[in-house]
């Protein structure tokens, strides 16, 4: 069930933004009176599930949920319609118009794209707010990973700033230290306030291992159980605090896992405090190092919720979506750059369809759907032949040299843009399927 939730949400999600991104090259092309022969949300060779005509043009949904697109009358386009081609230009064709006219068609569907994104973020911020998790109050500070371990950060390190700059929220950590090529993070551990050098290795290690580097510190308070659990039989409660095993101190859960980890299949005591009461409980530690208890996440880790009024929602949510196209563009950096091998990691729809919840959520979804307009706007303006941003390239080409290209050069140049996209794909839903097997 959690599966088809997951896929329902990337379908329901691509489909906004395929068709909003096509009703950009459409309604542009209305506005200069060109022909629009089709107008499909998904590719459709051979057959189509659906299909309509009204007025010039086919409405239809095609059988491969692999983008969408519509084809304009005298355009070079994924659908290499030559015989078109071959007579005169007429007024209702894309190669007829004036080139600033061709330009604002193509451009159209990322316009639509990122002002998408930017009214989502508005509603939401407006809807929901946003909620973070504010660093200052942090008190129990953060648990690092083996990377930020190796760097040499402790458990209950708290986090001050990044390069001499404050850091407000948590959640901005790993995008601040990574896509800013951070080159040190101020800490305070115990009394002491230090600074961590963040080696050039780093980046490269994030990106491979997927890594998170810190997770909030969370104490050892049982927040629930699992089933059969050996502590709630021995007379565990929730908001019972676990402060020892054995003689160990384990106030925290990270501290408790390794203790009871070394402690398989025997029997400890657990010193628990509950209420003003410090208790003693025997407990059977199971095979698998695990007592049956799950730590109280809300007791730890601290929220914040920013409110926004209508009027606020919309300078901020404006903001958010142009520091989301910054971030974007920082990975893309880090993707294009062999330093980084970040190209290993590119991920095709399982990697996409990942992200989505397990369950069904309307701001985590619309977030998420934000995202991937500004992510869909951006890759199509990249230069590359059969993307937006190829035919952008040659027109830009146009209004500036004043000579256009050939019809057969941007046959040719077509054909490659495909193969080239063709082969993209294949390799990040190969290394998808890849991951599905280690």
């Amino acid at each position: 069930m959690e599966i088809l939730i997951k896929i329902s949400q990337l379908l329901l999600s691509l489909s906004i933004l395929i068709i909003l991104h096509e009703f950009g090259h459409f309604i542009f092309a209305k506005i200069f009176k060109t022909r629009v022969e089709k107008f499909y949300l998904f590719f459709n060779p051979w057959f189509s599930l659906y299909k309509k005509k009204i007025g010039e043009t086919i409405f239809g949904i095609g059988w491969i949920p692999l983008g969408g697109y519509v084809k304009i009358s005298g355009m070079i386009d994924e659908s290499l319609d030559k015989e078109q081609l071959q007579s005169e230009p007429q007024p209702y064709e894309f190669r007829a118009k004036p080139s600033w006219q061709r330009l604002l068609i193509m451009v159209g569907g990322v316009l639509l794209n990122f002002v998408l994104a930017l009214l989502i973020y508005i509603m939401v911020l407006f809807a929901w707010g946003e909620q973070y998790i504010p660093l200052a109050k942090m008190e129990h500070g953060i648990v690092p990973d083996s990377t930020a371990e190796l760097i040499g950060f402790k458990a209950g390190d708290r986090i001050l700033g990044i390069d001499g700059k404050p850091i407000e929220r948590f959640q901005e950590i790993i995008s601040t230290i990574i896509l800013n090529n951070a080159q040190s993070v101020e800490v305070i551990r115990g009394n002491d306030s230090i600074s961590i050098e963040i080696p050039e290795w780093v980046t490269q290690r994030v990106v491979k291992n997927n890594d998170i580097l810190f997770s909030p510190r969370l104490k050892m308070i049982v927040g629930g159980f699992s089933e059969n659990s050996p502590a709630q039989n021995a007379g565990l409660k929730e908001n019972d605090h676990i402060l020892m095993v054995d003689s160990i101190p384990t106030p925290y859960l990270d501290l408790m896992i390794p203790t009871l980890e070394e402690r398989k299949n025997q029997r400890v005591q657990l010193t628990v405090k509950r209420d003003n009461d410090t208790l003693l409980f025997d407990v059977v530690v199971s095979e698998n190092g695990k007592i049956g208890v799950y730590a109280d996440m809300a007791a730890s880790i601290p929220l914040a919720t920013s409110n926004y009024g209508f009027f606020e929602s919309i300078p901020a949510g404006i903001a958010k979506g142009f520091k989301t196209a910054n971030d974007y563009l920082k990975q893309l950096k880090l993707i294009f750059s062999p330093k980084t091998k970040a190209y290993e990691s590119l991920g095709g729809f399982i990697t996409i369809g990942k992200i989505f919840p397990g369950t069904w959520d309307w701001q985590h979804f619309w977030n998420l759907t934000a995202f991937l307009s500004i992510m869909l706007a951006i890759l199509n303006l990249l230069p590359i032949p059969a993307l937006d941003g190829g035919h952008v390239m040659f027109l830009l080409y146009e209004m500036i040299s004043g000579r256009k290209p050939s019809e057969k050069f941007m046959e040719y140049a077509q054909i490659a843009g495909m193969i080239f996209l063709l082969l993209l794909i294949i390799y990040a839903n190969g290394n998808d399927i890849i991951r599905l097997f280690r």
